[in-house]
Parts: structure tokens; C-alpha cells; sequence
């Protein structure tokens, strides 16, 4: 987008750009493909287009953050006292697609967890569950199977090396 609006004097003829970037002038009395002529309105009214796309622009550029900055600072308690409506991104549609984009890869996770827990031998499963389910140490996971605590750490170590490779 431009930043200048064409001056009036500078009208006399009119630059188009494709989407490769060659330019393409059109001047009045031209005759387009379609047979009809270029008029010198048509292409004031192509600028003024021009100068209201650079117009909106503009405006944006300048209210909407100046607007946006005097209610939100990035920062949270001053910004949530002044606008509790800003604090929720419930509604934020970027929050709304990055939310489920991380509900569905762990979802993903926990399917392939789930088929790396069941390939495991059932003295690593029971090692499973009495870490993470029953809350046990490996000192005490040692002392009820009568092996070291050292077994017991290089066990659980295989264990997260399979799971690591399987997920």
C-alpha cells in the first residue's frame, strides 16, 4: 500500500501493478481490450480509490492502536481494573484456534501414550502404577519388590526410553 496520495497534478495518467509487479499505465484515449476508451474520469476515479484505500489505511494506522493502547497496556492489573472485558480471550478467535490446535495434539499424545502403555511387559506396567498412580517412591517401590533403589531408577529409565520412541 502506498503511503502518498497521487497530487492532482500528477493524474494525468494512471499505474497499475499485477501481482507479478510489471506496471501497466493507463492514460486517457487508450483503448482497453474490451474495445471501449480510457476517459480522463476513469482515471480519477481510479486515484480517488487509490486515495481512499490510503485514507482507511492512514486511519487505521494511527486510531486503532492509539485507541487500543489507551485501554490495554499489555501489562494485567491496571489494565484488567480499568477493562475486566479484555482479561477474558474466550471469544478471541486466535485463542479459540491456537486453545484447539493444544487440545487436539494432546489429545494425539494420550492416544499414543495410551498404545505405548499397553506394548509395555506387565512388570513395567506395575512399575508404571506404582510411581504415578500410587504415588510411591522408588525407595519404596524397591523395598515392596526386595530389588535396589538403583533397579528400580534404571527400570523406570528404560520405561520412559520406550515410551520416548513409541510417542
Amino acid at each position: 500500500m502506498r503511503k502518498f496520495k497521487t497530487a492532482v497534478k500528477n493524474r494525468t495518467n494512471y499505474i497499475y501493478y499485477t501481482a507479478e509487479g510489471k506496471p501497466i499505465v493507463i492514460t486517457p484515449g487508450m483503448v482497453g481490450e474490451d474495445g471501449k476508451a480510457v476517459t480522463e474520469s476513469l482515471i480519477t476515479m481510479l486515484h480517488d480509490w487509490d486515495d481512499n484505500d490510503v485514507d482507511a489505511e492512514r486511519h487505521e494506522e494511527y486510531y486503532c492502536p492509539v485507541h487500543y493502547d489507551g485501554y490495554h497496556d499489555g501489562d494485567g492489573d491496571d489494565a484488567d481494573d480499568r477493562n475486566p472485558y479484555l482479561e477474558d480471550d474466550t471469544y478471541n478467535p486466535l485463542q479459540q484456534i491456537l486453545t484447539s490446535i493444544a487440545n487436539e495434539e494432546r489429545s494425539l499424545q494420550i492416544e499414543k501414550l495410551k498404545v505405548a502403555l499397553s506394548q509395555l511387559t506387565d512388570k513395567q506396567k506395575d512399575t508404571i502404577v506404582k510411581k504415578f498412580y500410587r504415588n510411591m517412591t522408588n525407595v519404596d517401590i524397591a523395598a515392596e519388590e526386595g530389588v535396589s533403589e538403583a533397579a528400580i531408577r534404571n527400570r523406570l529409565t528404560k520405561i520412559y526410553a520406550t515410551l520416548k520412541k513409541k510417542i
